[in-house]
């Protein structure tokens, strides 16, 4: 099995999303570096709401954001992707049009609706050809954040979540929602680095954290399961696990699993072979959440259904998130390695999109 990870890795990545994932701090300093050229208008700092619509992984960056700084938010944030536009959206609204490639059709459906209702629009996007968003942008003087992914040689929006995050958290600061420190980030940054070189490829399978993962969800249905200010990450590890290694994946959160999801441990039979419950565990969550986070793996365990968990070191939310953000990318590499997939590709969803057409 471990002869497996490492020979095909070259054969296999022809995308190079193993460099895109080891450029995760590349992306997030660059934003750091460019933080300045972004201009918000002042009036923003008095909307009393924000909505932001992006899609698959334009909405990822959004949904780390939101769990993250959920303690320092001066207004509420909802992530509404889709074609329909929440009934309060007005003058005191910011409503924020993710998306990486600027072609995404569900944000940009909205565009005419949101701007007649009068709200205070911002975007984001990557810099690129045929980028509809961006011409908005231009044209209607839209303030937000267009970037060049220099950083994310893949080309998947997936994988270019240091901009994603570290974007949005950038535009939304500066709309007057919370406040970011770049020595914070800085740090942040060069502990990325560190972490990085212990979790690439040319480290071995009992060196290798990521790479150890991969192989205890190999051929499992992996069920993650985090708390607090890691929810948005969950959501990210299951999208990324489900395209980077064709492997389904979902996510459950404590305290709310503990109210309902133990109960349906023992069907089908078939969870016992199938499912792993992999946990991510952090010293910042709330006490109780500890606790009930340990008593939820013995009651795993008890139905006979493998547990894998990993504990977090960094020593802020922040920290924590980009950490599990790069690790799980890794996770999700390796995993598509043994699965023998390339985890740049999605072709149902290539396929899908040229039928909807």
């Amino acid at each position: 099995m471990t002869k497996d990870l490492f020979k095909n890795i070259a054969k296999i990545d022809t995308d190079h999303v193993a460099k895109s994932i080891e450029l995760l701090p590349n992306q997030v300093r660059q934003v750091l570096d460019e933080a300045h050229l972004i201009k918000i208008p002042t009036d923003y700092a008095k909307a009393s709401r924000v909505v932001i619509n992006g899609m698959g992984g334009s909405n990822l960056g959004a949904g780390i954001v939101k769990s993250v700084f959920s303690d320092q938010l001066a207004a509420p944030l909802l992530i509404a992707p889709g074609y329909e536009v929440p009934a309060f959206t007005d003058k005191n609204t910011i409503y924020v049009i993710s998306s990486y490639s600027g072609t995404t059709e569900e944000p940009l459906s909205v565009y005419a609706e949101v701007k007649k209702r009068g709200a205070k629009i911002m975007a984001i996007t990557a810099h690129g050809e045929k980028n509809k968003l961006a011409d908005l942008m231009m044209k209607d003087n839209i303030p937000g954040y267009i970037f060049k992914p220099d950083a994310n040689p893949s080309g998947q929006p997936r994988l270019g979540l240091g901009y994603a995050v570290f974007g949005m958290a950038v535009i939304l600061a500066k709309a007057g929602l919370f406040k970011i420190k770049p020595e914070d980030i800085k740090k942040t940054v060069a502990k990325l680095e560190l972490w990085d070189k212990k979790l690439r490829p040319g480290i071995g399978t009992e060196m290798n954290a990521a790479k150890k993962a991969a192989l205890q969800l190999f051929k499992k249905q992996p069920v993650l399961v985090g708390a607090e200010f890691l929810t948005g990450n969950l959501r990210v590890l299951r999208n990324q696990l489900c395209e980077n290694s064709k492997n389904f994946a979902t996510y459950l959160t404590v305290p709310e699993l503990n109210h309902y999801a133990m109960e349906s441990l023992a069907n089908p039979i078939s969870n016992k072979k199938n499912l792993i419950f992999f946990f991510f565990d952090s010293a910042l969550y709330h006490k109780r959440v500890q606790k009930r986070i340990a008593l939820t793996k013995k009651v795993v365990a008890k139905n006979g259904i493998e547990v894998a968990e990993i504990k977090l070191r960094g020593q802020n939310r922040f920290e924590q998130a980009m950490e599990m953000l790069q690790f799980g990318a890794w996770v999700t590499f390796y995993l598509a390695m043994l699965n023998k997939v390339n985890p740049a590709e999605i072709p149902w969803v290539d396929w899908f999109k040229k039928e909807l057409k």
